[in-house]
């Protein structure tokens, strides 16, 4: 049983990190009432920024070029997600359009610019990606260090970390109180001198920042190179972990595991009895079949802010 977990714990881990930091994105999009179907879009640019900065930059920043090229994922993301705000912020467009525009535009550059820098659908493999570690001290913790300080990836507590601050950045702080505000009640934040359309950028912003973060992070530690099938369906896994989270940090990082979960049961199942016996496809499809089935238990449960979706026009009702 012990082996079983050492196995799960550090792959659920490894595979929610990039699910969590994009959800969270998510959260703060549509907490101020911008829905963002682009996430995988945004995971996609954040990829593909990543890897080639990371193949490009290698010998110039040696062990540290890993985290640099997430934090230059991040600036691009958030630069990529003004597409998105411009259109349905500023230009009232329909929020679930400008999202899907997202995702075909990201994909699109990111393989056109993948053709023509290397010649070939993808990336070479990078020589720097992120490595497993042990966590000093606590690995040493009987029974939980193994389970969850040894031989894992930092990016993962880091996600679990931002978590944790996006709750505290949204529930405990005036930022937040206006950012929820916004996304409750725009003319009334309006009325009380809330500038619902600059709150509304900052929230996209971030998105892209996280969503950006998220695909890096996924890129370098999962895939290591680029291509059209780095990022296939995991903007949408972060989506429904927004929705299956109710809009939460910590609902949404709670889903995320769930979805990790899922996705690390075709990678440990061979060393597990009770999944050796089933069929590989069906580990392989379970994620996106776990993903439908919670959205379609709990969706109805599941109460968005009231004017996620809904353009602000000032002076309108």
């Amino acid at each position: 049983m012990f082996e079983a977990l050492q196995s799960i714990i550090p792959t659920v881990l490894f595979y929610s990190a990039p699910l969590i930091l994009t959800a969270l994105g998510g959260v703060f999009s549509e907490r101020s009432g911008v829905v963002n179907i682009g996430l995988e879009g945004l995971m996609v640019i954040g990829a593909f920024v990543g890897i080639v900065f990371n193949l490009t930059f290698v010998d110039v920043f040696g062990a540290w070029t890993p985290w640099v090229s997430i934090v230059v994922a991040m600036a691009v993301g958030a630069i990529f997600s003004l597409i998105h705000a411009v259109a349905s912020i500023t230009f009232y467009a329909n929020q679930v359009v400008s999202g899907v525009a997202i995702n075909m535009l990201a994909l699109g550059i990111g393989v056109y610019l993948t053709k023509v820098w290397y010649g070939k659908g993808q990336t070479d493999m990078v020589e720097r990606p992120f490595y497993t570690t042990d966590i000093p001290v606590l690995e040493h913790i009987p029974f939980l260090g193994p389970l969850f300080f040894e031989g894992i990836y930092v990016t993962s507590y880091i996600a679990i970390i931002l978590a944790f601050v996006a709750w505290y950045v949204l529930y405990k702080t005036p930022f937040g109180l206006r950012l929820r505000a916004v996304g409750e009640h725009p003319m009334a934040a309006d009325t009380n001198g809330i500038k619902v359309e600059r709150m509304r950028y900052i929230a996209v912003l971030l998105s892209g920042a996280l969503g950006g973060l998220g695909g890096a992070v996924f890129a370098l530690t999962i895939a290591s190179n680029f291509s059209h099938a780095t990022i296939v369906g995991q903007g949408f896994m972060a989506l429904a972990a927004v929705i299956f989270g109710k809009w939460h940090p910590l609902g949404a990082m709670g889903a995320a595991l769930f979805f990790g979960l899922a996705q690390s049961l075709s990678v440990v199942s061979a060393g597990i009895p009770v999944l050796a016996d089933i069929p590989q496809v069906i580990l392989l499809i379970a994620p996106y079949l776990l993903t439908i089935l919670a959205l379609a238990g709990f969706i109805g449960r599941a109460d968005a802010p009231r004017a996620n979706g809904v353009p602000y026009i000032k002076g309108s009702r």
